[in-house]
């Protein structure tokens, strides 16, 4: 067990190996694009939206929808049309360690509730 002041000395030196940027604040190398509509499958769930900002542990989405049922898979990635879709109003957040896999989404981010 760590005492208190080891802690703070500890996320000290994190800092400083880390440019003195705080953890988040620190954009993490990701090939995912700015502006770019993706497909994301995470864990549990799968949601389509635009990338408006990486950091090193998240991604937020806007014109983000959860795809409750998308279909045969192939079929949704190649006419972009879920079965079931619920679209969120405001952006979302996805933490990037739950997230399985991406791809670029070319279609219109559904946005009415199927």
């Amino acid at each position: 067990m760590f005492t208190k002041e080891q802690v703070v000395v500890m996320m000290e030196m994190l800092d400083i190996v880390r440019n003195n940027q705080p953890a988040n604040q620190q954009q993490s190398k990701s090939f995912m694009e700015v502006g770019k509509a993706y497909m994301v499958r995470c864990v549990t769930y799968h949601y389509t939206g635009r990338v408006t900002r990486v950091s090193a542990d998240e991604v937020e989405l806007e014109e983000a929808a959860w795809i409750a049922v998308s279909g045969r898979w192939n079929e949704f990635l190649t006419t972009g049309i879920p079965t079931e879709v619920e679209p969120y109003e405001d952006p979302i957040v996805l933490n990037r360690a739950v997230i399985v896999d991406y791809t670029l989404f070319p279609h219109a981010l559904p946005r009415e509730v199927l």
